[in-house]
């Protein structure tokens, strides 16, 4: 089973006190116990970076690039991915909708990957599986 990563999911396994942490971390358990293989973008890494830098510190910062970034296949965005990404960020008109999260769903239908580990509801608003379940 492969799954892409995103952001959300990776801020609420790394930072304790956030509302998802435990569902997080179980949904991580889990998939780990099924030897699932996680995909996820270099815009990804960076906006984790950032918002884990700015809202925890660099200790949470050395955790992921220590922890969590060795277990992802990372897709590096080269100029044709982040084309791809802008022309779709466009062509949505949503100025909720990020370039991180259209790059991430150009990735998915690429790469034919159904399901997104995240609590971001734009994955589910945009037809693909999330886990954990959104109900939570």
């Amino acid at each position: 089973m492969t799954l892409f990563v995103d952001t959300s999911a990776i801020f609420a396994l790394l930072v304790r006190d956030d509302v998802m942490h435990v569902h997080a971390k179980q949904e991580f358990a889990r998939l780990a116990d099924q030897s699932a293989h996680l995909t996820t973008s270099s815009y990804v890494l960076v906006e984790s970076t950032a918002l884990l830098q700015r809202r925890v510190g660099l200790q949470a910062v050395h955790d992921f690039n220590t922890k969590i970034v060795p277990l992802l296949d990372v897709v590096w965005a080269d100029a044709e991915w982040h084309d791809r990404a802008v022309e779709r960020l466009l062509a949505q008109s949503d100025r909720n909708l990020s370039l991180v999260d259209c790059l991430s769903f150009e990735i998915m239908e690429t790469r034919d990957i159904s399901t997104a580990y995240t609590f971001d509801k734009h994955f589910a608003e945009h037809g693909f599986e999330v886990t954990p379940s959104p109900s939570l």
